[in-house]
């Protein structure tokens, strides 16, 4: 929010520098992100008075003016405008000045006649709006004083927490630094002269949903004359970044930029009369079929959770966030219409971000607003029109909801902020710097408790008699809930800077285990193999699922990562289409960085994910699941004259999990075929299980997919694995086993079998069959063709024997062969290659 220093000292006494000022709301936790001088781009351009005003000699609509500006000599200036005369005092560019936007000014010659300088109108100088004619100065203006000594001003860029919505004002502001200087912040005085009917004759207001309009107070004034408002008060709204409009308009700027509270200004004649002649108005949700032109002239379907003010013809305005073209007020407009309510903060926001309709008003309802600036705004803003616009202000006010909310009181235990804070204020001091913000303090009565935690779940804790204090909040700070906030706000005033640094001298707490090492070790262990780490949204379009269809793991067998397959969980109101569920796996989002490698030329990716995936359990309450997902497509290894160019395969994506399971200590797992078609090649996938550790699916896309996608690359590995741990887990402490005293015997295997065998069934009965002195089995190389028939393969393992107490003999490990080919044989039907 930008805060003139000549507007905010209305409010409060400032002794400060504008550098200070800015230090010290700084620390206030109101971060000053720019200071900046306004009005320094009107350089060289000064105070001057017309001493002659003729007509141009070649020129009928040019006028010929000498100038004085303090110097010795006058100067001649040519001019077109038609408001100057003699006497009067202007500003003008000498020169060599730069106005706004760096427009230069030199001496040049106009139809032959030298001009030197120009004179300005406020709209050249971005004083006022009125681009006509020059800006007339008032009489008494000083010669040749430039221009940024009368009206340049100091602007704060003040950054606004979203907690603090009491503070996007200059009220606010003031008295955040009356509290830290000493000062007392001025409230702005009203006084109304209410020469009209009552009010009830000329205005009726009904609110039909009080959940959504807490307050709403309506005033009326008459006979206005809509034009300029004061140019000093032109020269504020643009200081604070508003672009004055006219009279009545500018009042409510005005309003909700000093005190603010947002509120708007209807032209009574655009509103339908009830049966007494009364303008009507109404707040209530939109209906099937409205529409409204808002004050931006965008015609908008209006949905049914949308609140409006409306009259018996249709709406007027959306509530808390924009007015409508109809009930615009404009040059025609002789009788006003002022709202100043309090909506539901959530509705407006909600409401704002439907329409893409944040304005200044909606940022300041959407934060919450104070009860009593219903009726103070709706004052302020009929006194500002009544004299800028004249008119006549009807007696008294409607009010839908005129009792004042009690004030809120938050229990604290002054003992308990010292401890926080560090500090050793005492009660009657923290007391003294909670009351420079307007919050009193008073003992709590016997047996309340104090709030420690507020939201869904609030909790308290009892104190004993005497132990705590009441905190009376003042009506426009939401904020403070709970003790900790009050301890918050002792500090602010005090100072952090107040608080001595203080080594800690407890005991340090023994090393924690880390939560993520499990995650953490897979993830360095994948960056190892050459994969890259990505980090993709949980919101998803709301079609991806679908048109992947990749099925849920429930992962049953994995503790702790149980999935559910039940509805998708839907965002109620969502950024954008492309944002519109919580998606129920990783692989949808690992295809979007691949095409989006692809849209920039790199056909070779290997990326892993490790995130959450959603959906609605059984009741209908959401439940979530880590998963850990890779993707791998293109060259699998750089060529190079001693490595040949190869591209991911399958055997290469099983070696990935091989590795996690390796990182996990735990034996590889086993492969089961998955035959279900889509998302995954009939053929090209299966399913890794290793019990109680980890599951998934992993395997080559089927093509479908793939033109789903437009991927340009013709095989793409993918794979989706549950693994205990991954939510919150360690490592199994590495256990070093000696090295065996007996060197261990190896026998390569070639077992023929048919063609649908999978390697896995074959290598599970290897194992069973294999006896204690069975180390390891492991499949090396895969045959096809002459001299085996059409419906056979040939598999070949390494299996290995050994013993812990003795070498084995070549007849034991040959007795061992034998039966391994046994057992094959009457399992499987297979044979031994010879």
């Amino acid at each position: 929010m930008r805060i003139p220093l000549g507007w905010l000292r209305d409010y409060v006494d400032l002794d400060l520098s504008p550098e200070a000022l800015a230090e010290r709301l700084t620390l206030l936790g109101f971060e000053v992100k720019g200071l900046e001088r306004w009005g320094s781009e009107w350089r060289n351009v000064v105070v001057g008075e017309l001493l002659t005003v003729e007509k141009h000699p070649r020129a009928d609509r040019l006028s010929l003016t000498s100038v004085h500006v303090g110097a010795a000599e006058p100067l001649q200036i040519v001019c077109g405008a038609t408001n100057i005369a003699p006497g009067q005092r202007v500003p003008v560019a000498l020169p060599g000045a730069v106005l706004p936007g760096n427009r230069a000014i030199e001496r040049t010659e106009k139809m032959g006649v030298v001009s030197n300088g120009m004179l300005c109108s406020g709209d050249e100088l971005r004083l006022s709006v009125d681009g006509e004619g020059i800006l007339i100065l008032p009489a008494g203006t000083p010669l040749g004083t430039a221009l940024t000594d009368l009206y340049g001003d100091w602007v704060l860029d003040v950054d606004v927490k979203p907690n603090r919505g009491d503070a996007l004002c200059l009220v606010g502001l003031a008295r955040e630094v009356a509290a830290v200087t000493g000062s007392v912040a001025r409230f702005p005085e009203i006084t109304l002269r209410e020469d009209g009917p009552p009010i009830g004759e000329v205005l009726a207001v009904g609110v039909e949903d009080p959940e959504l309009c807490h307050r709403f107070v309506g005033r009326r004034v008459s006979a206005v004359r809509v034009g300029p408002s004061p140019e000093q008060v032109q020269r504020r709204l643009l200081a604070a970044g508003m672009r004055p409009v006219s009279n009545v308009v500018d009042a409510t700027n005005y309003v909700m930029l000093e005190l603010g509270k947002p509120t708007h200004a209807f032209d009574a004649g655009a509103v339908a009369r009830d049966a007494r002649g009364r303008a009507a108005l109404v707040v209530r949700t939109a209906r099937p079929g409205e529409r409204l032109e808002t004050l931006d002239h965008v015609e908008r379907a209006l949905s049914p959770e949308t609140l409006l003010i409306a009259d018996e013809n249709g709406p007027l305005a959306i509530a808390g966030v924009m007015g409508g073209a109809a009930s615009e007020v404009g040059e025609s407009t002789a009788d006003v219409i002022i709202e100043s309510a309090v909506f539901d903060p959530v509705s407006v926001r909600r409401t704002a971000f439907r329409y893409a309709l944040r304005s200044e008003a909606s940022l300041r309802f959407e934060k919450g607003q104070e009860s009593r600036l219903a009726w103070i705004g709706a004052d302020r803003v009929t006194e500002l029109i009544a004299t800028w616009a004249g008119g006549s202000v009807a007696a008294g006010r409607i009010d839908t909801a005129p009792d004042e909310p009690v004030p809120a009181r938050v229990g604290y235990r002054p003992a308990r902020v010292d401890l926080l804070l560090g500090t050793r204020l005492g009660p009657d001091a923290q007391a003294a710097l909670l009351a420079r913000v307007g919050i009193a303090t008073e003992p709590a009565p016997d047996g309340s408790g104090v709030v420690i935690a507020a939201g869904a779940t609030p909790r308290s804790v009892a104190v004993a008699p005497g132990e705590a204090r009441d905190a009376v909040v003042p009506p426009w700070r939401r904020d403070l809930l709970v003790e900790a906030d009050i301890a918050e706000e002792v500090i602010r005033i005090a100072g952090y800077e107040t608080v001595t640094g203080k080594t800690p001298d407890t005991a340090m707490p023994h090393v924690r285990p880390n939560p993520l090492e499990l995650r953490d070790a897979l993830r360095r262990a994948l960056a190892g193999a050459g994969l890259t780490e990505v980090v993709t949204p949980a919101l998803v379009p709301g079609s991806a699922a679908a048109t992947l269809g990749w099925p849920v793991l429930a992962a049953d067998g994995v503790p702790g990562e149980a999935a559910v397959d039940g509805l998708v969980v839907t965002v109620t109101n969502p950024l954008s289409e492309r944002h519109a569920v919580l998606r129920r796996g990783l692989v949808g989002s690992l295809l979007d960085v691949l095409a989006l490698n692809e849209r920039h030329g790199r056909g070779d990716v290997a990326i892993f994910e490790v995130g959450k995936g959603y959906a609605q359990a059984p009741d209908g309450t959401p439940a979530e699941w880590w998963r850990l997902a890779f993707l791998v497509t293109g060259s699998a290894a750089t060529p190079a004259w001693n490595v040949p160019a190869r591209t991911y395969d399958l055997d290469d994506a099983k070696g990935i999990v091989d590795l996690l399971a390796r990182v996990l200590a735990i034996p590889d797992p086993a492969w089961v075929s998955h035959l279900d078609g889509a998302p995954l090649h009939p053929g090209r996938a299966a399913r890794a299980v290793a019990p109680g550790t980890l599951a998934g699916l992993i395997g080559e896309l089927h093509p479908s997919v793939l033109a789903a996608w437009d991927l340009r690359a013709e095989r793409v590995l993918v794979a989706e694995l549950a693994i205990s741990g991954l939510s919150a887990g360690q490592l199994v402490p590495v256990r070093v086993a000696s090295v065996g005293r007996f060197q261990p015997c190896e026998r390569d295997l070639a077992l023929v079998v048919p063609e649908p065998l999978a390697a896995a069934d074959l290598a599970a009965t290897l194992r069973a069959a294999g006896g204690d002195t069975l180390r390891q089995v492991a499949l090396f190389d895969i045959y096809r063709g002459a001299p085996l028939a059409a419906g056979e393969k040939s598999l070949a393992w390494r299996v290995v024997f050994a013993a812990d107490e003795r070498a084995l003999t070549d007849d034991e490990v040959d007795a061992d062969v034998a039966r391994l080919v046994s057992a094959v044989a009457s399992a499987h039907g297979a044979r031994l290659r010879t």
